[in-house]
């Protein structure tokens, strides 16, 4: 097959090809997104920027629709085959089946992707713009990657816990299912916007009916097009979304050849090492029978590469597994980051004769801290927010509660205990803070729990600005490291035990890590000789004496801090002692000699895994993540908890209206527990909040707007905004009852009460979506628009400020005393309309709420 006349130059971006009478033609970039069942697709994604974010390797996809023929398969396989041939080693091949495409697949599409029936004639175009003659149904489902499939235009379809938009040309109607989640409603809504601007030219009327007795005049309407509903609607189809228990499960496969017979034997289970994958040969892994991958070392045979898809549908065949099972095909140095992540550690191999001079440059750039104010990006491969220069407060968990600590005792930490420690900081002009939450290995659950709370506790005292990082005992990150400026002391009682870093123990001994002050910690380590090392330095406290124990393998820069440490842990006389010329009193005091480590420690080299970007949800009380690839800040929305792995970090991101945001720890822990590559439980998981995001997080996207959040226009500015005159709604009506629909009501009211229906529905449906989360259950805008109608301007401030319950004007509910405000009077006092007030998480209203004496 001759390629090139439907091959353009390859440039950076998305480039899709559809089958159409035995060959591929390219699909215009107006109709992305839309995919026929009866034809088959090849896309092929190209990075245009590669960056930490994204990887440099291309993407092939393989698409089946459910109704596409042997032919159109054909055609398609053939052409992914020639295309790859042209494309070179360096492309990650991807099988995908309608309606359980991968992740990487669905980012590409955004706000959804469109099922559409049949198939499509060579004399029509892929997309009609501007057409109004139309009656469908799309049945809109999924959280971060939407679909809508074209259905059956009755009620039979619909049911109770998805999304359903009856499309009629000049009006859309979105019905949402009375189980659906306030952020499911939110993207079915993108998806409508996104079909009526595509398809319509911006010009049809959207109307939602989030409750059915509400929008009587829109129910008329979905009643005239599919008839009476009979009977009860269908309950919620179970989500057969793949938890993140399932996907730990993974097993790795040797194939090769005896003969003519293909031989598959198991070769290990978790974790996985990379030294198991050898050049010349061929593997499957097969995780959790939801994902195949076949790798291809490049050693491996051509005939064996052609023959990978083959061998995966084999392989799927004999394990039983659904035909739509996701494969993906990766090569020998062009692995996808999905399947590095599955894999211990990885090493690219292409960049180890690099290591040393990227590990130099590493070196250089932590010594100009100075730009981390400027370059975000060097913020987060650093995991520095500043130079450590801010305001540091520590206190410590006692009885319970939070007790101060004081500051010259800020870098002494005990095992036994645990600590908040919050450190303030100036950015962009702003007041920035992070609270670090330090666990010592020995604390208790009790103490651990009060930790959590007293941190709930200062972070509504500081108006939810806290960015909130767990950290584990000898886990700490750099930043925390380099706030006490080496000084950093771990003891292993609990405080309290001794004055100031002493006890009445004859012997201590402490191990000196770190080169400087940004790096530098001490531990107190069991005091015997095995716990010596050649390439550091270890300080022996005694009865009368101070040893600085220098290793043959310490350098000038870990003396000068391990001298820094000595005046924190002992006021005693302090000896130096080289490694091998140790006084008999030295050994005298570790019981004694013993072996120890003396080799040369290699530099450890630091993980360069790719970042990835997961939206969180619960199943069955089951954590449930669904990745966006090539993600930017786009896809961050304020209904969402996204969980962002740098590897060396967790971070989860928790949005203004998210509702369960209590439960990010909880997640972070358990993605940790459930990783098939056998993650440390111990990697900080780092709490941030919408609107209060450190460089740490953002150098990870491609770019950042710091404004986002304060200058956005909201749902219901865009609805209000659209081109809804009495006239076009008088237009609808007049195209419906040209259908002919016999079932169409004939008392004349589809006229401006349609207008006002269609309003009130919109409105009401966009300011539940702009509420946030209520205990109780979701508030719903109508109980606002009722209320807002008895209180006729409001009452006055000083009737509900500062007010008990009971002193109220009769009628006002107390848990909402400041609705009854005047808007006028509302934005005085908040500084902020109702709409915006009420977008707010719970969480945030409550802290403004006790602040101006509202709650």
């Amino acid at each position: 097959m001759d390629i090139s006349k439907g091959l353009p130059a390859i440039q950076g971006g998305l480039h899709i090809w559809i089958t159409e009478n035995q060959k591929m033609v390219p699909v215009p970039e107006g109709a992305y997104g839309n995919f026929f069942e009866e034809h088959c697709y090849v896309i092929l994604h190209v990075p245009q920027r590669p960056k930490a974010t994204q990887g440099a390797s291309s993407d092939l996809h393989y698409w089946v629709g459910k109704q596409a023929g042997a032919e159109a398969q054909g055609t398609a396989a053939a052409f992914q085959q020639h295309l790859q041939e042209e494309l070179g080693g360096q492309t990650v091949l991807h099988r995908e089946a309608q309606a359980h495409e991968s992740d990487c697949f669905c980012s590409y599409f955004r706000p959804g992707i469109i099922y559409r029936k049949g198939g499509l004639a060579s004399d029509l175009k892929h997309v009609e713009t501007n057409f109004f003659n139309i009656q469908r149904l799309l049945h809109i489902k999924g959280r971060k990657h939407v679909s809508a499939t074209e259905v059956e235009l009755s009620w039979n379809s619909f049911n109770k816990g998805d999304i359903f938009l009856l499309d009629l040309g000049k009006m859309m109607i979105q019905w949402n299912g009375p189980k659906t989640s306030i952020s499911e409603k939110a993207r079915g809504l993108a998806l409508t916007y996104s079909l009526r601007d595509r398809e319509r030219g911006g010009r049809a009327q959207i109307g939602v009916v989030d409750d059915e007795a509400k929008a009587p005049d829109l129910m008329q309407i979905m009643k005239a097009v599919l008839g009476r509903r009979v009977g009860s609607l269908r309950a919620a189809t179970p989500s057969k979304d793949i938890n993140q228990l399932q996907k730990a499960s993974v097993r790795l496969y040797h194939v090769n050849e005896k003969g003519k017979d293909l031989v598959v034997v198991e070769l290990a289970t978790p974790p996985l090492t990379q030294d198991l994958l050898q050049e010349e040969d061929v593997y499957i892994l097969d995780q959790g029978g939801f994902k195949i991958y076949v790798w291809q070392g490049r050693m491996s045979s051509p005939q064996e590469r052609q023959a990978a898809f083959s061998r995966a549908v084999g392989f799927i065949q004999a394990k039983g597994y659904p035909t739509y099972t996701n494969v993906e095909v990766v090569n020998d140095g062009a692995e996808s980051a999905a399947f590095k992540q599955l894999f211990r550690t990885w090493s690219d191999k292409r960049s180890r004769n690099q290591k040393l001079g990227g590990r130099d440059k590493l070196i250089h750039v932590k010594l100009d801290v100075g730009k981390l104010h400027t370059q975000p990006e060097l913020a987060a491969q650093l995991r520095m927010v500043d130079d450590s220069s801010g305001k540091v407060e520590v206190w410590c968990m006692e009885d319970l509660h939070r007790q101060p600590v004081d500051p010259k005792r800020h870098g002494q930490l005990y095992a036994g205990n645990c600590y908040l420690v919050l450190y303030t900081y100036q950015r962009l002009g702003r007041v920035q803070y992070i609270l670090y939450l330090w666990q010592g290995r020995q604390a208790t659950a009790d103490e651990i729990k009060a930790l959590n709370s007293n941190a709930e506790e200062l972070d509504v005292m500081y108006g939810g600005a806290l960015v909130q990082e767990h950290v584990t005992m000898g886990s700490e990150p750099p930043h925390f490291l380099a706030i006490f400026q080496g000084q950093l002391v771990i003891f292993q009682e609990r405080a309290g035990h001794h004055g100031k870093g002493q006890s009445a123990s004859t012997t201590r001994l402490f191990h000196v890590q770190g080169t400087d002050s940004q790096n530098t910690k001490t531990m107190e380590v069991p005091a015997r000789a095995s716990s010596l090392n050649s390439n550091d330095i270890f300080l022996l406290v005694t009865a009368s004496v101070c040893y600085l124990w220098f290793g043959k393998g310490c350098n000038g820069d870990q003396r000068e801090m391990a001298r820094v440490v000595v005046t924190v842990i002992s006021k005693k006389n302090e000896e130096t002692v080289l490694e091998g010329q140790e006084p008999p009193h030295f050994w005298e005091a570790l019981g004694g000699r013993a072996p120890y480590p003396s080799k040369k420690r290699l530099p450890e080299e630091v993980p360069r895994f790719q970042p990835r970007l997961f939206e969180c949800s619960s199943q069955m009380g089951c954590l449930v993540l669904a990745e966006v690839v090539f993600f930017s800040q786009e896809d961050l929305d304020k209904y969402d908890i996204m969980l962002l792995d740098t590897w060396q970090e967790i971070f989860l991101w928790l949005g203004e209206a998210a509702s369960e945001w209590k439960e990010a720890v909880a997640w972070g822990q358990e993605y940790l527990k459930t990783h098939p590559a056998g993650r440390s439980p111990a990697t900080p998981i780092v709490l941030v909040k919408q609107g209060h995001e450190p460089p740490t997080f953002t150098g990870w996207f491609f770019t950042w707007d710091p404004y986002k959040w304060t200058s956005h226009l909201s749902d219901t500015e865009v609805v209000e905004g659209s081109p809804a005159a009495a006239s076009t709604i008088s237009e609808i009506t007049a195209e419906v009852n040209n259908l002919r629909l016999s079932r169409w009501p004939g008392n004349g009211k589809a006229g401006a009460v349609a207008l006002q229906a269609l309003k009130g529905s919109q409105d009401s449906s966009e300011n539940e979506l702009m509420q946030g989360p209520k205990s109780g259950g979701t508030r719903t805008s109508s109980s606002v628009s009722s209320t807002s109608a008895t209180i006729n301007g409001g009452l006055r401030r000083e009737q509900l400020m500062h007010q008990a319950a009971e002193d109220l004007p009769e009628g006002v509910d107390p848990a909402r005393r400041e609705f009854y405000l005047s808007d006028s009077d509302f934005q005085d006092i908040f500084g902020k309309s109702k709409e915006e007030f009420y977008s707010m998480a719970t969480w945030r209203q409550q802290q403004e709420k006790k602040q101006l004496g509202f709650f």
